[in-house]
């Protein structure tokens, strides 16, 4: 599992297949019969009832200002279903660097193949869907505990109290996380925190022997002071300035004590990645590739670029993310294990990013920062699984692809998926159960339409890192 952060489906895929291809710059030509996806059709754009119509980015213009992706200004840029205010109410200007900012209009901006080019030659050569949605609003916090759990809710405040619209009551005594605050279980985390209550996966998977990790870009300290873990990795941003390598509130089991690695401590010995000794199963990326190259991958797997190649706008960029997601994506497939290995690409939310199709309503809520269908509403709130406030879903519309061996090839799924249809897939194929305590996986969507296990095997596709075109292995 590979979760990158911050992009709407619109964003990436508004006019897949189709590229303007202009000189200089990657070229994308279809297949023949590839198929189309609900995007950006030239009639959606002319007839769009914003104050500034959809329209693409350059691969000139890829580094951006970060949009506004709160829980409820994403809500309120929804308009009652209406998909009429992102404009107005998401969209941001004015940002440090050096960027492209045509002002607060910029929201609207879409990508094509000329500039996530890999993206689309992943998409057509494997499996994607266009209709996968962020279990809920907001940025990338809840999308992560999401993906871990199928639970924003039952949270409770670390030691700072200072937690503020990061958070709301969950109806049941706790919170539910609607922002990012950052980790308890985490030296490395430096402003409010949070601790979360209850099981996730790794629970799960621990509980039936399964060996996992997560690993993430910087996540291995460059210093110990008093005791405690500091990640001081950095990296030029896509804005030229400087952005740390590890992002706390990106790692979604420090927010629980059963699997935190508070200390950032390594594994005990190559061997031991993905069992439980002091690592806890959290590790850095250098750890999997470690783990990769002596034959101990484990059996599940999430992967976190650093924070200047994931993708998230301002201080990453489609093309950092690329170079990061073409060089994994190509040491994986000349590994052994690729002919049983199945990788998904997602993201942790939507950055807020113009995306036309409105959300399926599965959970309501009735929270003080909802704002859907009006103040502190998104739906009547009646429907809120368990009672459970702050958990509107479904979110805005993402990205989801998936790479393997076993995929359909050149397929666009239209399953209505969500982030935790991620988490059942990881529970089914190994039978661990379901997290409970109204969990989102209980009605998530499921996967396995992109897969196909009777007709030929998917063939390898490696690319070129810098411009995402198809190289040689």
């Amino acid at each position: 599992m590979i979760f990158q952060a911050n992009v709407s489906f619109d964003h990436y895929f508004a006019t897949y297949p189709h590229a303007a291809n202009p000189p200089g710059q990657p070229r994308f030509s279809p297949k023949p019969g590839t198929p189309t996806v609900n995007g950006l059709t030239p009639q959606l754009i002319a007839d769009n009832p914003h104050s500034a119509k959809p329209f693409r980015l350059d691969q000139t213009q890829s580094v951006t200002c970060d949009q506004d992706h709160n829980y409820g200004p994403e809500q309120e840029a929804m308009h009652n279903d209406l998909m009429d205010q992102f404009v107005e109410t998401v969209g941001e200007t004015g940002c440090s660097g050096t960027v492209y900012d045509p002002g607060t209009k910029v929201v609207m901006g879409h990508f094509a193949g000329n500039t996530v080019t890999a993206l689309w030659n992943y998409a057509q050569h494997f499996a994607m869907s266009d209709n996968s949605f962020g279990t809920t609003f907001g940025p990338s916090a809840p999308g992560a505990l999401n993906l871990a759990s199928g639970r924003t809710q039952g949270a409770e405040d670390g030691d700072t109290g200072t937690l503020g619209s990061d958070v709301v009551p969950d109806g049941n005594g706790k919170l539910s996380v609607v922002g990012d605050p950052q980790p308890f279980f985490d030296d490395c985390s430096n402003r409010e925190t949070v601790k979360m209550t209850g099981k996730n996966v790794g629970n799960l998977l621990n509980d039936k022997g399964v060996t996992w990790g997560f690993f993430q870009g910087g996540f291995k300290p460059t210093s110990v002071s008093s005791g405690k873990a500091v990640c001081g990795a950095t990296h030029t941003g896509s804005n030229g300035m400087p952005k740390p390598d590890y992002i706390p509130h990106h790692q979604p089991f420090q927010f629980y004590a059963s699997t935190s690695n508070p200390h950032h401590l390594p594994p005990s010995s190559v061997a031991m990645i993905g069992q439980t000794d002091q690592a806890n199963h959290q590790y850095d990326l250098s750890d999997f590739w470690a783990a990769a190259n002596a034959g101990h991958l484990p059996a599940v797997t999430f992967l976190k670029a650093p924070g200047y190649q994931d993708g998230h706008a301002l201080y990453s960029d489609p093309l950092a993310e690329q170079g990061y997601l073409v060089d994994t994506l190509n040491r994986l497939q000349k590994l052994s294990e690729w002919d049983s290995m199945a990788v998904i690409i997602s993201y942790d939310d939507s950055d807020g990013w113009y995306d036309h199709a409105m959300p399926p309503i599965v959970n309501q809520s009735s929270s003080a920062l909802d704002a859907l269908t009006g103040v502190a509403s998104c739906g009547n709130g009646t429907k809120a699984a368990g009672g459970y406030q702050g958990r509107r879903g479904y979110g805005p519309r993402l990205p989801l692809l998936f790479i393997s061996p076993f995929a359909k090839v050149n397929f666009v799924d239209s399953t209505g998926t969500d982030q935790t249809s991620i988490l059942r897939f990881i529970e089914d194929n190994w039978n661990l159960g379901r997290v409970g305590d109204s969990s989102s996986d209980e009605l998530a969507g499921s996967l396995l339409h992109m897969f196909d296990f009777h007709g030929p095997r998917a063939d390898k596709l490696f690319l070129d890192p810098g411009t995402g075109e198809i190289a040689q292995p």
